[in-house]
């Protein structure tokens, strides 16, 4: 049964992300473009997110590890821009977003005469993930103990719920808004909400923080309207 299945309670879960190695490099944006068409979408995946459950003091400059890489390794700051403003919930499928990983790529390909190398311990290191779900004690039965909930569940079980979710789904919704969606009574204003949150371009910590203040802002308003 998963997690946020419909007429059932939400088991909350945790998870991590196994990076595996492939064994597959590169030195430069040709070598970057031309892995990228036959890597695992697993890879994909992974140097979009996977950051995201890596341990790390601060927040990196870019969100993607292809962008990284481009801007720390190559020292070309226009591709990795380019690289940094993908936002992979854009795109339906990891199929579409290595297409469009692929084009900004050779756009610049196109630009550049001289292509630069990153030094031979620089390499860019194609990494496929595995996630590993755990299972947790907390339960909830009701709606409204989504609000304060949140707040406290560890920043992992907002990525597996709200991200990883998207991938799992038949309709690529999180967990929260497919389990609200088999419950008495509506709550599609608090699913539509739930849509406009973009998971991308924030900290997990700062995910929790604004799904929290969704959740709570609805039903607090909606205790409202019931007084």
């Amino acid at each position: 049964m998963t997690p946020g299945t419909p007429g059932q309670p939400f088991s909350f879960k945790d998870c991590t992300l196994t990076a595996i190695a492939t064994g597959k490099r590169a030195q430069n944006l040709r070598e970057l473009r031309d892995r990228l068409t036959s890597v695992d979408e697993g890879c994909i995946y992974y140097h979009f997110w996977g950051g995201r459950l890596r341990p790390q003091f601060d927040e990196p400059e870019f969100n993607n590890d292809f962008a990284a890489w481009s801007k720390h390794s190559l020292r070309d700051d226009v591709v990795a821009e380019r690289l940094s403003v993908i936002d992979p919930t854009s795109f339906r499928s990891l199929e579409e977003l290595r297409n469009e990983v692929i084009d900004v790529i050779e756009e610049r390909l196109s630009e550049r005469e001289l292509i630069p190398w990153a030094l031979s311990d620089q390499q860019f290191s194609f990494i496929r993930s595995q996630i590993v779900v755990f299972n947790t004690s907390s339960e909830i039965h009701a709606a409204e103990e989504l609000a304060t909930m949140i707040p406290q569940v560890p920043t992992s079980s907002i990525f597996y719920h709200f991200i990883d979710a998207r991938r799992r789904t038949e309709d690529g919704r999180d967990d929260f808004s497919n389990w609200l969606q088999g419950l008495d009574g509506d709550y599609s204003d608090l699913v539509a909400r739930l849509a406009e949150v973009d998971p991308y371009f924030v900290s997990l910590s700062d995910l929790r923080s604004q799904l929290a203040d969704v959740f709570s802002t609805h039903f607090a308003g909606q205790a409202e309207r019931s007084a």
